[in-house]
């Protein structure tokens, strides 16, 4: 069974033969890998040799945005803050070039993926992160009280660019599953109430994920923080999964099991267990292993490996990842 066809069977609870997926979602810090490097690990390695130097199954990242691209003049402002600096900054945004460029990107790797070496994960910009990243944090939050038309306006136009992206991409290359950069929640959960999740968001994921699905295609989200109180409001506008669970928030990997039996999950593996040695480490798979048997559940660190981890720690990691990932596929 190829990475590809591993992964798609464990993200439709199907039995993924020999083990699990083994990915990391979530590139290794910067820091990580050069700490790693003065441990053992060959300094000029590239990162798709790391992942076959792990022996992790390779996971690929395709992304595109609709932010103002290199053709906006200096004098024109990035940050909005009113409906005349988004009508100053919208000409440069949602580019015919953004869509071409994430078309040029599958070209290292349609091959691959086509002979399912290779799972590929779509990014696309979500309604709550993507004004953020035009308002900066504190003005984002309170613009749904104060700027509600500029909301609407926003993320209609990232619904209709990331529809033509989407349209654009997968006659062309399906990826593995689609994930939405929102990070909308924090350790006490959702940063917005659910009314405003309905008014501002809702419509607008309602609108895009009926054409990424009619290509059969998963549609999760990428959240911090403890998710959990959200499942509802996700599962009702046809998102099916979330990542990365981070365990630090309180998240509960069985708790959203029980909950929500086939809601698809990535992720979920404490990272902060990592500096701990072996036992711990082990200690963390067994908390997982139960959903991990489940299906529809694909553990990975939940999120990047920090670099207090050590290499030898992090091989340890590794061969208890291969031992689990067959243990719950038996």
């Amino acid at each position: 069974m190829t990475p590809r066809e591993r992964f798609l069977k464990t993200l439709n609870f199907e039995t993924p033969g020999d083990r699990l997926p083994m990915v990391e979602w979530a590139a290794w810090w910067d820091r990580t890998f050069d700490r790693w490097k003065t441990e053992g690990l060959p300094a000029d390695i590239s990162w798709e040799a790391s992942l076959e130097y792990f022996n992790l199954d390779k996971m690929v990242c395709l992304a595109v945005g609709g932010w103002a691209n290199e053709a906006c003049p200096p004098s024109v402002c990035r940050t909005v803050t009113d409906e005349a600096s988004y009508d100053a900054l919208r000409p440069y945004m949602y580019g015919d070039a953004a869509i071409a460029a994430l078309l040029d990107s599958t070209r290292p790797w349609k091959e691959k993926h086509d002979r399912g070496e290779v799972i590929i994960r779509l990014w696309l910009d979500g309604f709550f992160w993507f004004p953020r990243g035009l308002m900066g944090i504190e003005k984002h939050l309170l613009a749904f009280y104060d700027q509600p038309k500029v909301m609407h306006r926003v993320n209609s136009d990232l619904a209709d660019f990331n529809i033509r992206a989407v349209e654009a991409l997968l006659p062309v290359l399906k990826p593995d599953f689609v994930g939405f950069a929102e990070d909308m929640s924090y350790n006490l959960g959702p940063m917005l109430s659910r009314d405003c999740f309905n008014e501002f968001l809702a419509p607008y994921y309602r609108r895009l994920i009926p054409h990424i699905k009619k290509f059969d295609v998963k549609v999760l989200v990428d959240t911090d923080g403890d998710v959990t109180s959200m499942i509802p409001w996700l599962q009702e506008v046809g998102i099916e999964g979330v990542y990365p669970l981070e365990r630090q928030a309180g998240v509960d990997v069985a708790r959203i099991r029980r909950e929500f039996p086939k809601f698809i999950m990535l992720g979920g593996y404490d990272k902060m267990v990592m500096t701990k040695g072996e036992a711990a480490i082990r200690g963390e798979f067994e908390r997982l292993l139960p959903v991990m048997r489940s299906g529809g559940f694909v553990p990975s660190m939940d999120h990047q490996t920090p670099p207090g981890v050590s290499l030898e720690n992090y091989r340890i990691y590794i061969r208890l990842f291969q031992e689990y990932c067959r243990k719950a596929a038996r």
